[in-house]
């Protein structure tokens, strides 16, 4: 992965690349996210795992594994 990605850009190919999610269902968890995506835009890599589950669109199993890869993208 190209480390001169921000971090919710890699987020975001993580999401498509590794995990086979539609950039439809990432811009639709986006949307949801709404203004705090615009206000607070470093919350969004924070949040939008948790809007993906919550809408359905990730499974709990796949939470979890989204959720392993932000805290080591994190901490590197």
């Amino acid at each position: 992965m190209n480390m001169e990605l921000t971090l919710p850009a890699r987020l975001f190919q993580f999401l498509q690349e590794d995990m086979g999610l539609p950039a439809a269902d990432i811009d639709t968890a986006r949307k949801l996210l709404g203004r705090l995506s615009l206000q607070q835009p470093e919350q969004v890599p924070n949040l939008l795992p948790i809007v993906l589950w919550q809408y359905g669109l990730v499974s709990l199993e796949q939470l979890d594994r989204v959720l392993d890869w932000l805290e080591a993208a994190q901490i590197a």
